[in-house]
């Protein structure tokens, strides 16, 4: 064998590595190989391919002739030089072509943030919270935040895995080079090292063009949910970036750098960069799939839950290798979690509905704030219905529920065969929500102002509902015409509490005098009769123009129905009576309203202010 020092190539091999030694040349120290021109670099390559081959030589030769050391030695050091100056080169190469990605060319502005997250998660339409008896609402059910508004940015192929070519051809032909001759020499390591941090630099930096900020799980749990609502919405947008785009275009990267040189060597480096990242990703998710549940998250919930499972595919695409194994673990399970989130929301929101203890009486029997709350809820549900059908699996048992606890409604479920489990909870949910309705309603001393009360908050629910074609479909007709029929009934018995005893003063018993129809007029009795009609007329018309029906069409409706009742039978009495009072002294004591008057004043009714 012929040592380095009678082997010309190795000695020219040789000059040109010290040439370029940064620790001994000055020329090695302010110039790149790669940054002068193509033929430099590939005379380095050259060299260093020179050098490796000589080393293997004399590694065969030791096996079989005694090497000198000093040459083998020799040999080392001058490939350690290489390897040392390649490492540098293949560093530079990726700071040069390394910048973030464009997030703003990422996104279009001009279509929804996603085909199945309502533009406004409105809970309460018009009406503050309320508190308890204490004066406390802070746990209270009805303290609960508005959610904000969708995001209307979405990432143009939200669909699908869109690959972004993050260096020119050039720079990865270079840098290929520079991998295979690294590995080669054994430095597998290094080159791995070197890559995931400058890629890895790369990846932080997109990381903060799209927010996600580096918050471990308890940092996500201690902020409070108003700043975190706008935090998921980001995170949505930016983990569709992360996986389809920037995720993928990194792997694609490797993949050409690092696919010929050896098995398994471009998901390493892969790892290197993208695995820290990505649990960094991942964790908020897993922070809010963990977090203490409360009804005003189930909507974000949902969305999370929804972004991911459109997501699942796409991750286990990009993550496919055994190395990447616990990025499709961490993701999946994070989506059940959130799945199990989600259902215990809904059945916690049951029994918050069923609990909610305010006692209070709202003023002038209108809609409860609760109510307005739970309804505008449950609309949001029906919004996501095609994910909740899926999350709610098992379907409640037929018969009673809750039957024979006076603490909690009855609901028979026999005349509802048939319907998915959703549609039953939600139809329950009402139930529940009638239920405590009907219990608030015993707090008004009025007894026409109860009945008033319930028939503006059932007739709300009923709007609702119609209003809502998911929602009508899946409560069904025969429930809405029974919910129909109760605000209906409720109108009736405020109609019967309230008119009953005005209408008893305008009948004829107990004016005529000596027994007989045809025999005589008390006056003395009519005007008694008059007198307690006009003070109960003022008593009505005093206390319900602060009433309130909110619902205008209602409102109409029901000063019809009363002036249909009450307008007639005063005008009859009127015309039987009338000329017995005028012809007594001051007759305007007694006859002060005509049926003009009191039609007049029905119009004041319901209004919610004094009467004019």
């Amino acid at each position: 064998m012929e040592t380095p020092e009678n082997n010309s190539g190795y000695e020219s091999a040789e000059k040109i590595i010290l040439r370029w030694d940064s620790m001994a040349s000055e020329e090695g120290r302010e110039r790149m190989i790669f940054g002068t021109d193509r033929q430099e670099a590939d005379v380095y390559l050259q060299a260093v391919d020179e050098i490796q081959r000589s080393l293997s030589s004399a590694s065969i030769s030791d096996c079989y002739h005694n090497v000198d050391a000093d040459d083998q030695s020799k040999v080392n050091t001058t490939i350690q030089i290489a390897m040392a100056r390649l490492e540098d080169e293949f560093r530079n190469i990726l700071i040069i072509h390394t910048s973030a990605l464009e997030i703003d060319s990422l996104f279009d502005s001009s279509t929804s943030f996603s085909s199945s997250t309502p533009t406004h998660h409105e809970l309460e339409d018009d009406e503050d919270c309320i508190s308890d008896d204490s004066g406390s609402s802070r746990n209270n059910l009805l303290q609960l935040h508005h959610c904000e508004s969708s995001d209307s940015s979405t990432y143009r192929t939200s669909s699908s895995i869109r690959e972004v070519d993050l260096m020119p051809a050039e720079a990865i032909c270079d840098l290929q080079a520079i991998a295979m001759r690294m590995i080669a020499a054994g430095y597998l390591r290094e080159c791995i090292q070197v890559y995931g941090s400058v890629r890895k630099s790369s990846v932080d930096s997109s990381f903060r063009k799209l927010g996600i900020e580096k918050l471990s799980i308890g940092d996500v749990q201690r902020l409070e949910w108003e700043a975190l609502e706008g935090k998921i919405r980001r995170w949505i947008r930016a983990a569709r970036v992360c996986v389809r785009i920037l995720f993928a275009s990194e792997k694609k990267l490797c993949e050409q750098i690092f696919d010929c040189v050896g098995t398994d060597i471009d998901d390493a480096c892969f790892m290197e960069t993208v695995k820290g990242p990505a649990i960094q990703l991942f964790n908020f998710a897993e922070a809010i799939s963990i977090s203490r549940r409360s009804p005003e998250k189930l909507f974000k919930i949902l969305d999370l839950h929804d972004a991911l499972m459109e997501l699942l595919p796409d991750i286990e695409a990009v993550f496919d290798s055994k190395s990447s194994d616990s990025i499709r673990v961490q993701a999946a399970e994070i989506l059940s979690r959130l799945a199990e989130a989600a259902r215990g929301i809904l059945s916690e929101f049951e029994n918050a509905v069923l609990r909610e203890p305010s006692r209070v009486p709202v003023p002038g029997g209108t809609i409860h704030p609760l109510t307005r709350y739970v309804m505008n809820y449950i609309s949001l549900i029906s919004d996501y219905k095609q994910t909740l059908i899926e999350l709610i699996m098992s379907k409640p048992s037929t018969g009673s529920r809750y039957s024979g606890d006076p603490s909690t409604p009855d609901m028979e479920f026999t005349e509802l065969e048939g319907k998915t489990p959703l549609a039953l909870h939600l139809i329950w949910i009402i139930v529940v929500l009638q239920f405590n309705l009907d219990g608030k309603s015993k707090h008004y001393r009025d007894v026409s102002l109860a009945h008033l009360f319930m028939m503006n908050n059932v007739h709300y629910i009923v709007q609702k509902v119609k209003g809502s074609p998911e929602l009508r479909e899946m409560i069904g007709d025969n429930c809405l015409r029974k919910l129909t029929g109760k605000f209906r009934q409720a109108a009736t018995s405020y109609q019967r509490a309230t008119w009953v005893s005005v209408l008893y003063c305008l009948r004829d018993e107990g004016l005529h005098v000596s027994g007989s129809f045809s025999s005589g007029v008390s006056k003395t009795a009519l005007r008694e009769r008059f007198k307690t009609f006009n003070a109960m007329f003022e008593e009505v018309r005093r206390t319900q123009s602060m009433w309130l029906i909110p619902d205008g069409q209602l409102r109409e409706e029901l000063r019809i129905s009363i002036s249909e009742k009450l307008l007639p039978a005063y005008r009859s009495f009127l015309g039987r009576f009338r000329s017995h009072i005028e012809s007594g002294k001051h007759p305007e004591n007694y006859i002060k309203y005509s049926a003009e008057d009191l039609e007049t004043a029905v119009l004041d009714f319901f209004e919610g202010y004094p009467a004019s």
